[in-house]
């Protein structure tokens, strides 16, 4: 078993009871408004998708990574979770926080600052994406097909 830790995390692959082996997985919690766990988290995510092997997603997938944790960790000023899984299918990344409040993409006033694009990058770039609610906060997902790489 392959297993990569740091603090916080848990990346790798995982076997269960039957001995099969599991896809290559992320999981790291992120401390309220740590900015610093942006870059942590497309470093720990680009060692997964090395594991993954598809070259041409990884820029893109660490991108809107750090959307989500940002956003996560800006908007809610609580910890989060980023929960990145890649299988035959593709890769799925999803941050969940502890907040109620539903994220929304707005359309940006072009004479602002960068803030407000997040969201769009997430909803240009991704094959799939979407937010889940869940009994205390939700989840914001993202999705990149194995076969458009």
């Amino acid at each position: 078993m392959n297993v990569f830790e740091g603090k916080g995390s848990d990346i790798g692959t995982r076997t269960g009871d039957t001995e099969r082996r599991a896809a290559p997985r992320l999981r790291r919690r992120l401390g309220r408004a740590d900015l610093r766990a942006v870059p942590e988290a497309r470093r720990a995510l680009r060692e997964l998708l090395r594991q993954w092997g598809r070259p041409g997603r990884s820029e893109i997938a660490e991108l809107l990574t750090s959307e989500l944790v940002t956003n996560a960790l800006v908007h809610t000023d609580d910890d989060a979770v980023l929960t990145a899984t890649v299988g035959p299918r593709g890769l799925r990344v999803e941050v969940r926080d502890f907040v109620g409040r539903m994220p929304r993409p707005r359309v940006p006033d072009p004479g602002e600052s960068t803030d407000g694009r997040g969201l769009l990058l997430v909803q240009s770039l991704a094959d799939a994406w979407g937010v889940r609610a869940h009994g205390v906060g939700k989840s914001v997902w993202f999705e990149l097909d194995a076969e458009a790489a």
